[in-house]
């Protein structure tokens, strides 16, 4: 038996909402064959996405020349890197040996996380919208490109390059309504051993259907903005007094 037309109506209007699987209708007791067909290409989507390498060379076309440096956490390959988060959050010896010799105000990681996809369908242009915005304020160092890597990683990275601040921007655990979401996370006085409450987060930059890039970045810019001026980021400043009254959370 077919679903049923009278609410056809109300799943487009529930559909307008999300692009989540609400109201995929029913044929007897099963979906449709088109909405099965679609969660199992959502699923291949999503597993690609966790297991595809980021490509440096990808990533440095989009930044129109800025300069940039590779560096890999000490997981030695993918596999190692999904069984051992702990490895995802240290940076190999000999690259934070090279980090040192660039110092920055601001350091900008650009990482592949769970999702290559997502880091390299908006990772260099959001960081080419940050840095338009940014570089007159902040003295902005190469762009690491960092492969195998977890949010932490960008602590020590921070660390070696000397900055005030990193900002993360790194692919999302790919779910199966999206599979190229990226996150950027920001912290102040980045330095091995902090926490993630002490982290401010912006997630799904994922234009058409979350975050847009110019939007992104000026969030990315106010909290920037907020966290030098308070010296904090995390709980610390969305519930501090970095806000102005009547505002909400910085992220």
């Amino acid at each position: 038996m077919a679903d049923r037309p009278d609410i056809a109506p109300l799943r487009q209007r529930l559909r307008a909402f999300t692009n989540a699987r609400v109201a995929i209708g029913r044929v007897g007791s099963s979906v449709p064959t088109a909405a099965m067909l679609e969660f199992q290409l959502a699923h291949a989507r999503a597993r690609d996405a966790v297991y595809d390498a980021l490509t440096p060379g990808a990533v440095e076309q989009g930044l129109a020349g800025w300069p940039t440096i590779s560096v890999h956490s000490a997981a030695p390959d993918r596999a190692t890197y999904l069984l051992r988060p702990d490895l995802g959050r240290r940076l190999r010896p000999e690259d934070a040996a090279r980090l040192q010799v660039e110092q920055a105000q601001l350091a900008i990681v650009i990482a592949d996380g769970l999702s290559a996809t997502a880091t390299m369908a908006h990772g260099a242009a959001l960081a080419r919208a940050m840095v338009e915005r940014l570089r007159h304020d902040w003295r902005i160092g190469p762009m690491v490109i960092a492969h195998q890597a977890r949010v932490a990683l960008g602590d020590e990275i921070g660390e070696a390059m000397g900055a005030e601040m990193v900002v993360v921007l790194i692919g999302e655990r790919p779910g199966l309504s999206a599979a190229d979401s990226l996150s950027a996370y920001l912290t102040w006085a980045p330095r091995r051993g902090r926490l993630d409450s002490e982290r401010n987060c912006i997630s799904n930059i994922r234009p058409p259907h979350g975050w847009s890039i110019a939007d992104a970045a000026d969030e990315i810019v106010r909290i920037l903005s907020r966290a030098r001026a308070a010296r904090c980021t995390g709980v610390a400043l969305a519930g501090g007094e970095a806000l102005t009254a009547g505002e909400g959370p910085a992220y």
